[in-house]
C-alpha cells in the first residue's frame, strides 16, 4: 500500500487544466480521507504600481473561484471522506506567494497543479510554477498535464 495522503493542495491558476486539477484533487481527497485546501495567487506585479487593495482584490478573486469551480467545491463539501474543505486566495507574486504564504501554513503532504503548457521561448522567461513546486517543496507534487 503506497503513502497516505492526510492534507492535499490543489494549486489553481485559471488555465484550462484548472477544472482537472480541481477534480483529481476531489477524487484523491475522498479516496485518502484527506482534508483538501484549493488556492490560488492573483499576480500583484501587474497592479503593483497602481496602488490596489489587494485584500479586496483577493477577496473578489476567491469568490469567482469559488463560482468557476462551484460544483466540485460543493461535491467536496458535501463528501463525507473529506473532513475540511478550504479555498485561499492571496494576491503576491506567485510562485513565492504559492509556496510560502498558502501552502507552506496549510502544511500538505500533496499539492496538486497543472501544466501550463508554455512554449519553450516562455518557459525560460517566466518559468513554470509545477517546476518551482516540485523543485522547493518537500512534498510529493502531482502535475496533472494538459490533454
Amino acid at each position: 500500500m503506497g503513502k497516505q495522503y492526510t492534507r492535499i493542495f490543489a494549486a489553481l491558476d485559471g488555465a484550462r487544466t484548472q477544472e482537472a486539477v480541481a477534480e483529481r484533487a476531489l477524487k484523491l481527497a475522498s479516496e485518502e480521507h484527506a482534508s483538501l485546501c484549493f488556492g490560488h495567487v492573483v499576480d500583484s506585479v501587474p497592479y503593483e504600481a497602481a496602488g490596489t487593495d489587494f485584500a479586496a482584490l483577493s477577496s473578489r478573486m476567491q469568490e469567482q473561484l469559488e463560482q468557476s469551480i462551484g460544483d466540485i467545491l460543493a461535491a467536496a463539501k458535501a463528501d463525507p471522506n473529506i473532513p475540511d474543505v478550504q479555498v485561499i486566495v492571496k494576491a503576491g507574486r506567485i510562485t513565492e506567494t504559492l509556496a510560502e504564504q498558502i501552502i507552506a501554513p496549510y502544511d500538505p503532504d500533496l499539492v496538486i497543479c497543472g501544466e501550463r503548457g508554455l512554449s519553450n521561448i516562455k518557459y525560460v522567461f517566466v518559468g513554470s510554477v509545477s517546476t518551482y513546486l516540485i523543485r522547493n517543496l518537500r512534498c510529493d507534487v502531482l502535475v496533472v498535464k494538459q490533454d
